[in-house]
């Protein structure tokens, strides 16, 4: 009996990096690979690279020169980098970094059973270009094995906005939509393996166009149809773009039953001046009359955000605009950060606002969003919520799970197993999630 090979997988950055990951590794499941949860007894070590985040190329290089000495100690080890700083730096890696197998970028990944069976060869394999072929119709059907109650499914992918401050444009290229028939499938498939709650993902979700069986389909459509599959319980979708919330996704939102009062919607300023610098193509007005339409629609809805702070130029006015608008709305949530250059990205030119101000700023504004979140979570105590559970708790007889609000759950629930849903009465907000009794 073949002895079979292991794979590790590091995933960086956004849930669409855990989607692709959970499809690297099945695409390798084909050359004989099943996963394992460390590098130390790996036959591959795959890192799938985010290059949204600060210095994250300087990341991947620290990452790979821990794995020297399981290289030296293993010869045979393959090493290879996947995802966005693959996309962009995928000749730079291999020359700065000999250990490194093979190097493949976000749209290329249905090809690593090839890509691996060169390497076996002594060859270096790198592939970053944007093919022809639908790499999710080149896969392999999912194995059948059984999944958690929660998976996330990508139905888009790729950005025409180029902001100002993104590589995503030029990672993952221009915006592409998933054929209808193609996502209904996947779907069904999830859930006939456990699926209850679905989250859509694309960079730019709302601007989905699929092709449908009468034209091109609308997320809010896509929706609509992913309401009506038996079994699935939850849909929710990310990440979104002011300027595509229709009237019709709005309308969604108000009476799809499956749809979750939850929504991410990055705004990344408040000052209609740096937006503009940002080229975002909404204003700071525009944006928070979108907030109220969406909250007439659905009045508990939950709502998050992303914010960049020490945007180029970004002035003190310009700052305090931000957090004037944090204030307005009300997150539930939001993902804060320190604006880092992206090499050839327009605002990498610009003048840059000193380090030691970035951070000052990211701290008022982390200080005021983590306020926000905390009253929100005390707001829920002596609700009912349903919670789809997930995984057992830490004690004995607990059970975690999310609310429709997307907030951690915890409940003492013996009787209960992953993917049971159970109404719950909120009794305690501890620090980022909370605590319930089954009703």
């Amino acid at each position: 009996m073949t002895t079979p090979k292991k794979l590790f997988i590091k995933t960086y950055g956004c849930q669409m990096n855990v989607y692709d990951s959970e499809r690297m590794s099945e695409a390798l499941g084909e050359q004989g690979y099943v996963a394992t949860d460390t590098p130390d007894d790996a036959d591959m070590i795959l890192l799938n690279t985010c290059h949204i985040r600060e210095r994250a190329a300087e990341k991947v290089y620290s990452e790979l020169g821990r794995y020297r000495g399981l290289k030296e100690a293993k010869p045979d080890l393959k090493i290879g980098v996947a995802g966005c700083v693959a996309q962009a730096e995928g000749a730079e890696i291999m020359r700065r970094q000999p250990l490194v197998d093979l190097v493949v970028g976000p749209q290329s990944y249905h090809r690593l059973p090839q890509m691996e069976a060169q390497v076996r060869t002594g060859v270096r394999a790198l592939d970053t270009d944007f093919p022809e072929e639908d790499k999710f119709e080149a896969l392999k059907a999912r194995p059948k094995a059984r999944r958690a109650p929660a998976a996330f499914l990508t139905v888009q992918e790729g950005c025409d906005k180029f902001c100002a401050f993104c590589v995503v444009p030029y990672t993952r290229g221009a915006e592409v939509s998933r054929p209808v028939d193609r996502i209904l499938t996947e779907a069904r498939d999830l859930v006939d393996r456990g699926v209850r709650e679905l989250t859509l993902l694309g960079q730019n979700v709302n601007a989905y166009h699929g092709a449908g069986p009468d034209g091109d389909w609308t997320l809010a459509k896509l929706i609509w149809a992913l309401n009506d599959v038996d079994g699935l319980e939850r849909i929710r979708f990310t990440t979104s773009h002011p300027n595509d919330m229709t009237d019709e996704l709005i309308e969604a939102h108000a009476s799809c039953p499956k749809l979750m009062p939850y929504l991410h919607l990055p705004v990344q300023s408040g000052s209609d001046r740096i937006l503009k610098r940002m080229n975002r193509s909404h204003t700071a007005e525009s944006y928070l009359r979108l907030i109220e339409r969406l909250r007439a629609a659905r009045p508990d809805i939950l709502m998050s955000g992303d914010f960049i702070v020490g945007f180029p130029e970004e002035t003190e006015e310009d700052f305090q605009a931000t957090l004037n608008l944090i204030e307005a709305v009300g997150y539930g949530y939001a993902y804060t950060f320190k604006y880092s250059t992206r090499p050839g990205t327009p605002a990498a030119e610009r003048a840059q606002v000193p380090e030691d101000v970035k951070d000052e700023r990211l701290k008022r504004i982390q200080a005021l969003i983590t306020q926000q979140q905390q009253d929100l979570q005390q707001s829920m105590v002596g609700r009912e919520l349903t919670v789809l559970f997930e995984k057992p708790g830490r004690f004995e007889g607990q059970m975690g799970g999310k609310s429709e609000y997307l907030h951690a759950v915890h409940v003492m629930a013996p009787d209960a197993k992953p993917g049971d849903m159970a109404r719950v009465r909120i009794t305690e907000s501890v620090r980022n999630s909370l605590k319930g009794v089954l009703i």
